[in-house]
């Protein structure tokens, strides 16, 4: 608070929570030494979106960008890529199982028949015109969490009652024929899509999951174990459902951060008029106006008002930064005190937030050195699985002294027992997993081999205060110049009481119940505090600019402040 007869030390205001107590805020951002008295956002230097926001993968390729429905592990990517190995002129493929799509590219007429190779595998691309909306969650299918739902209950219930039949009624003929049939619905209404994939594999000259699990249920069936048939499908359908729905939630984290931005913004008209408007359509250049409250839908440079605004959910600034004519601003910030007019600098695809979401695909689509090891040692367990299969089925009458029927059975044991789903699918939802759920905290993680080589972390660094920080401003420490203290509270509390800025919100709590004070002509000062007449006097709760403005400071409170 400063008066031109009675300066005193300006409080400080540190996040909740800060490691420093004391210690004003960003040190390297927007707070000055000392400062902290009522305008966050002391100096002027902002961000840039080039620091904040990590750029595109030079690995991502430049190419079309398709929605495959059925690709949801990594044993579904694998055939994609033996799919495409005979097609030449390919110049590189970006997967994203969290998302579901594949960038392929290639020239028009070698993408034609990359095309039609991965739809001769069984898989169905629809192409994404819109990159931007290429992670947000797109249409359900057969594999998704929900869809599938209710029919692979209905298969449960079926293959239930076929196991059930027979320990219930025994062994008649009816009974068989009705276990046959119950056993027969369950497979098709859980197996068709397994029976699909495994038949092409199968042709393609491929052993997969699916093509086991075929078999399995197949000869299963022929032999007469009908209800291990059904239950057989209708549990390994209900595993993959469970695996889609690990997956949806690591895309939907995705969907979660590209919600922080607007689908709509108020665009200046030619004729002076403002008009709703979905943010793709918004041109670089023109003006949108965000009111207090509200989240800004695109990138762009304040024209027009003041405003502090929250960059957490972009920057991790741990409070808001003050705006004003000049300053930049970003997509998914929140306006919180003013209206402010901006010009657009971005397209809603180019935006830092944009960037971010494709930072984050980019990294969830990066394979680690665990999820390689992985996929390789499936591509032989797969085969190992099966030729060990029909070697039970071949020698053991032989050896053990089996029955045929026996043998055969045991090899279809075998070949469900053997599965390698579950250890195909460990790892990427485990790395996908991870990294979404740092993504909802803010944290940016590169990929799954960064993630791995985190376990060689031995200390970390941290150069914000609001990494560690709750994100809210608190009062820690103040003190008075002159030995005025419970007077000046009263003043310093009479002013940022009338003030909505969060510092000052934070010392007009800090400094509790305070006797009550008339405040007259009272001002906000965008970026440097407020002022106003209390009690008669001219008085301002100031950052250091103002105080240095205003020539307010000596040598005495400049030594006090550092």
């Amino acid at each position: 608070m400063h008066s031109s007869a009675d300066p005193i030390a300006p409080p400080k205001a540190a996040p909740a929570g800060s490691a420093k107590p004391g210690h004003a805020s960003h040190d390297d951002s927007h707070a000055e030494p000392g400062c902290g008295a009522c305008g966050s956002g002391c100096g002027t230097a902002q961000p840039s979106p080039a620091a904040v926001a990590p750029t595109r993968s030079a690995s991502a390729p430049a190419g079309t960008r398709f929605r495959i429905d059925e690709m949801d592990c990594a044993s579904e990517e694998s055939q994609i890529r033996r799919a495409l190995e005979p097609v030449a002129g390919i110049r590189a493929l970006g997967f994203q199982l969290a998302a579901r799509t594949l960038v392929i590219s290639a020239p028009p007429d070698v993408l034609s028949q990359a095309l039609d190779a991965i739809r001769q595998a069984g898989f169905h691309p629809k192409p994404l015109p819109d990159e931007a909306k290429a992670g947000a969650g797109a249409a359900a299918d057969d594999h998704g969490p929900s869809s599938g739902l209710p029919r692979l209950i209905a298969a449960l219930v079926l293959a239930t009652a076929a196991e059930l039949a027979g320990l219930i009624f025994g062994e008649g003929q009816f009974v068989q024929w009705a276990e046959m049939a119950l056993a027969a619905g369950a497979i098709a209404l859980s197996g068709l899509g397994v029976y699909k994939k495994g038949i092409t594999s199968l042709l393609r000259g491929q052993l997969t999951i699916n093509t086991l699990m075929s078999v399995a249920a197949t000869g299963a069936f022929l032999i007469g174990e009908w209800p291990e048939a059904g239950m057989v499908m209708a549990l390994y359908a209900i595993a993959e459902l469970i695996e889609a729905k690990s997956v949806d939630r690591a895309r939907n984290a995705i969907s979660s951060l590209m919600a922080l931005a607007p689908e709509e913004a108020q665009v200046l008209q030619p004729d002076g008029s403002w008009a709703v408007r979905p943010v793709d359509q918004v041109e670089v250049g023109q003006q949108i106006r965000v009111r207090p409250g509200e989240r800004l839908p695109l990138d762009g440079v304040v024209l027009r008002g003041t405003s502090a605004v929250n960059q957490a959910p972009v920057t991790g600034e741990s409070i808001p930064v003050d705006k004003a004519a000049g300053d930049g601003v970003f997509a998914g910030t929140i306006n919180e005190t003013g209206e402010l007019e901006v010009r657009v600098t971005a397209a809603a695809s180019e935006t830092t937030l944009a960037r971010i979401i494709h930072a984050v695909e980019q990294a969830q689509g990066n394979r680690a050195p665990t999820q390689r090891f992985v996929d390789r040692f499936a591509a032989i367990y797969t085969p190992a699985v099966f030729a060990a299969a029909v070697a039970v089925a071949a020698l053991g009458p032989w050896v053990m002294g089996w029955t045929w029927l026996d043998a055969l059975y045991k090899a279809l044991v075998l070949l469900v027992v053997g599965c390698p789903c579950a250890l195909v699918i460990s790892t990427p939802v485990t790395v996908v997993s991870a990294l979404a759920a740092g993504a909802r905290r803010g944290i940016l993680i590169k990929g799954g081999t960064y993630l791995e080589q985190a376990r060689n972390l031995r200390a970390v660094a941290l150069d914000k205060t609001g990494t560690v920080t709750q994100g809210e401003p608190m009062l820690v420490h103040w003190s008075s110049l002159h030995d005025q203290a419970q007077d000046h509270a009263r003043l310093a509390a009479a002013l940022a009481q009338r003030s909505d800025h969060p510092v000052s919100r934070a010392i007009a709590q800090g400094l509790g119940e305070q006797p009550t004070a008339q405040v007259d002509d009272f001002e906000a000062l965008a970026g440097r505090g407020v002022q106003g007449r209390v009690d008669g006097q001219r008085l301002a709760l100031a950052n250091h600019r103002l105080v240095q403005e205003r020539g307010l400071g000596d040598a005495a409170l400049e030594r006090t402040l550092e």
